[in-house]
């Protein structure tokens, strides 16, 4: 059978198109921008990627259209698709009726640490040998995939609250019908489809609707926004996590400061053990307890779970540090919304002290961020950072120098990425950290900082 993916090279449809190669499915695929990592493991497994959405690579027709949420009404792809009455379908609703169906599925929601945790809950049942399926949107560094069918019943899913598709606005995550469920945190975002936090919120609770009473629901104490979703209603077991032991079944003792370890305490069990691993942050301690608590709903000892985390590989893109040159360490993050941004910056100033500077490089790409919509935060969620410099490509509908004007001379505004590279380079000095924020490839600023960081190293800045 051939199935044909509109949008196949973001992160969600590429990992569909590796499941459907996985079993046995002719794929191929059409997006708008074809480019690496993504296009390079698409390859690599057999499948066709074209470029653009021309209705010629719809013929002859393939026995079903898979279509991304990113596809709307007008696209030429998608009015053939219509007007030729092909067989279609979304690819959330594809993965659940393919690949979900019989499986223990343990899915991770919330507003931040969707991937991150999904990839730690994939590895610590790696590691226990029970070989998951999964679909997470990136790359987790362990697996070096994004996606694959595995070989047991348990499959790990990043479910974003994003919308289905253009015939589905339902956000994503109602389709997969877990069994264990996390739910790391709720604040407003995707201002371009929700009007407000309350339409968010009763999404999540479509979600919680689907948990059998046999499940379980990871969520965090003290979240307000979650506990208003937990209190429309709730016929599963609940466990809390927390960084504090007051109110939680699960939580982090004896931390440290930049997260690198923590002793993982259980309310009837006591202190299990003590993690070391390379991730820093207090988000990312978070994320780890529900991992390992989610995992122990699976049948994981916490004692193999925590062996798992101190080899744990980070996903691409989350503090992945992409080169160092005469002692300037670029670093790329996706962190795209104010307070992802903040935990972040905050866990790197944990980890690498008071003297050395962070640069702080962000482009506000995400579609909130181009709205304007976290303009009274975004100050604020940057104060650790020594430097600011934003990027304000044409297009956005908000004055970022009147938004940043309140931290003075630490931001600068850039309407070209050029620019940015050669002040940095100029600037930069041994300690430095340069911390690139993007939910997109920021036209290759890290390489080009990289290169230019070189050049002036040979020059003999």
């Amino acid at each position: 059978m051939h199935i044909h993916i509109l949008g196949i090279c973001g992160t969600f449809m590429g990992g569909i198109a590796l499941l459907a190669r996985a079993m046995g499915f002719r794929v191929s695929g059409s997006d708008a921008n074809v480019y690496p990592p993504m296009s390079t493991q698409l390859e690599d497994a057999g499948i066709q990627l074209m470029t653009g959405y021309q209705p010629s690579h719809l013929q002859p027709a393939p026995d079903w259209v898979v279509v991304g949420n990113s596809m709307s009404r007008g696209n030429p792809a998608i009015e053939y698709m219509l007007d030729t009455g092909l067989r279609y379908t979304s690819g959330p609703q594809w993965l659940a009726e393919q690949v979900l169906q019989g499986r223990w599925v343990l899915a991770v929601a919330g507003t931040h640490g969707k991937t991150s945790t999904a990839a730690l809950l994939a590895w610590i049942l790696e590691y226990a040998g029970l070989s998951p399926g999964f679909l997470i949107g990136g790359i987790p560094g362990n697996f070096g995939v994004s996606a694959r069918l595995g070989e047991s019943e348990f499959f790990v899913v990043e479910a974003d609250e994003y919308d289905t598709a253009f015939f589905d606005k339902r956000s994503k995550f109602v389709h997969y019908h877990p069994r264990t469920l996390i739910l790391n945190n709720i604040e407003f975002d995707h201002a371009d489809i929700f009007d407000d936090l309350a339409m968010i919120q009763r999404q999540f609770h479509h979600l919680v609707r689907t948990v059998p009473g046999t499940g379980r629901i990871l969520a965090p104490a003290g979240d307000k926004a979650m506990d208003e979703v937990l209190a429309m209603g709730c016929w599963t077991p609940l466990e809390r996590f927390s960084l504090e032991r007051a109110g939680a079944d699960w939580w982090a003792a004896e931390r440290r400061a930049d997260g690198g370890s923590f002793a993982v305490g259980h309310d009837k069990l006591g202190i299990l053990g003590q993690v070391g691993w390379p991730l820093t942050g207090d988000h990312s301690v978070a994320n780890g307890l529900a991992a390992i608590a989610a995992a122990y709903h699976a049948g994981v000892a916490v004692s193999t779970a925590i062996d798992s985390l101190a080899r744990f590989q980070n996903v691409k893109r989350r503090m992945e540090l992409k080169g160092e040159v005469g002692g300037v360490s670029v670093i790329d993050d996706f962190a795209h919304h104010p307070s992802a941004i903040e935990t972040t910056l905050r866990g790197l100033r944990a980890k690498v002290g008071a003297k050395a500077r962070i640069l702080a490089i962000l482009e506000p790409r995400s579609n909130s961020m181009r709205m304007g919509v976290y303009g009274d935060r975004l100050p604020a969620s940057l104060a650790v950072a020594d430097q600011v410099l934003v990027y304000a490509p044409p297009g956005l509908s908000w004055d970022v120098g009147a938004v940043f004007a309140g931290l003075g001379r630490r931001a600068r505004i850039f309407q070209r990425v050029d620019a940015i590279v050669s002040t940095v380079v100029s600037e930069a000095r041994p300690g430095d950290q340069l911390l690139v924020m993007s939910n997109g490839g920021f036209e290759g600023i890290h390489q080009r900082l990289l290169d230019g960081l070189r050049h002036g190293e040979t020059d003999g800045r």
